[in-house]
């Protein structure tokens, strides 16, 4: 028995985390195009374009380009993918944050502090009769 929730709750932490990956490399791809170009610049530099013109610095940003653009056309084609047809439907109710009001203010006193009052208490630590 302990061995098949074991095996249910390592399904389902597997599956948290496919899905949790999908929607970020969904949403992060262009960034990830980004940053595979600044860890592997020199494979970029290596396809450049631009290499017969040198005093341009492309350094592989052209390439970089190029996929930024085929990410675009991807997001074009699909339009599940396209952020203008992610709305966000918003429902707020009006009386869900009123705020009411109660003017009733009492003030309680309380009587002084009489010191005279208090009984002496030994400082002495308590000891447990003996046996």
């Amino acid at each position: 028995m302990l061995s098949l929730l074991c095996t249910d709750f390592m399904l389902k932490q597997f599956a948290v985390i496919f899905l949790f990956a999908a929607f970020a490399v969904q949403t992060f791809n262009k960034a990830i195009v980004v940053f595979n170009y600044y860890t592997n610049t020199a494979a970029f530099a290596k396809n450049c374009e631009n290499k017969a013109r040198p005093m341009l610095h492309c350094n592989g940003r052209c390439q970089m380009m190029k996929k930024l653009k085929q990410e675009e056309n991807k997001d074009k084609q699909n339009p599940e993918r396209r952020n203008e047809n992610k709305n966000e439907v918003l429902y707020c109710s009006k009386n869900s944050f009123s705020i009411e009001q109660y003017n009733i203010i009492t003030i309680i006193t309380y009587p002084r502090f009489n010191n005279s009052n208090t009984k002496e208490i030994s400082s002495d630590f308590f000891q447990p009769p003996r046996a």
